[in-house]
């Protein structure tokens, strides 16, 4: 086992335009010094399904990042696609291949906000394609105000491993989302909701670790995010 935990974090593709004109991976600079700070050493993840193997063997713990696309609906057995969604293909595959690969080789894995979604379709969950088309009164959970603010409030499912980490029945998370999970997947759990009941959190007690949260506690607007990122890198160290 390594001094630090290696953390693999996936990244998220971009087609040319912007940073350059070729296609280029981008992730913000938050993931990597969160990590860090929980005790990690974060490595980033190019997207090659057939090397999925490869790199896991690099990583002690995968954590599965958020994005501005969608899982691809035809994943969970979905034969609709809301004019919302967008996807990427490469993204997806690799991720589901290193999160699936993960899961049997039993290393931790953490998805947050769309890598929560990954992980509840890698778990045989489903997804809600667009909430505010599914969800009566649904809450604003693409926040107006900037990411490093709360934007509302969920509650904490007791006796659960969320509850254990943070230690509290309630949080304030930031919401940068337009999905959210549906249904967990076989022998997985709902660990936390928010007011309007959207699904906020997921785990699957039968894994070392395998835990997903719908917010971005990588910007710490809660005392307690920064316990989720230390509990992750924890679990990859045993």
């Amino acid at each position: 086992m390594h001094k630090f935990p290696v953390i693999g974090l996936t990244l998220d593709a971009e087609e040319p335009g912007g940073y350059s004109k070729f296609p280029w991976y981008a992730l913000r600079q938050n993931y990597f010094t969160a990590v860090r700070e929980a005790g990690g050493l974060p490595i980033a993840l190019p997207h090659d399904a057939a090397a999925a193997a490869a790199y896991l063997a690099l990583c002690d713990g995968i954590l599965v990042t958020g994005g501005a696309f969608d899982v691809d609906p035809a994943l969970y057995g979905d034969t609709s696609l809301h004019e919302t969604v967008s996807l990427k293909p490469a993204r997806t595959d690799f991720e589901l291949a290193i999160t699936r690969a993960a899961l049997a080789a039993n290393k931790p894995v953490l998805g947050i906000c769309g890598g929560e979604q990954l992980l509840a379709v890698a778990l045989g969950g489903t997804l809600i394609q667009h909430i505010p088309d599914s969800i009566t009164n649904a809450l604003a959970h693409e926040q107006p105000n900037p990411r490093d603010q709360p934007g509302h409030t969920i509650a904490i499912t007791a006796d659960t491993l969320l509850a254990r980490i943070v230690g509290s029945a309630t949080m304030a998370v930031n919401s940068a989302h337009h999905q959210a999970v549906a249904t967990p997947g076989p022998g997985a759990m709902v660990n936390a909701l928010a007011p309007d009941g959207v699904i906020e959190g997921i785990e699957h007690p039968g894994y070392r670790f395998a835990l997903g949260v719908q917010w971005h506690p990588e910007f710490k607007v809660d005392t307690q995010d920064i316990a989720i990122l230390r509990a992750f890198v924890d679990a990859a160290r045993g």
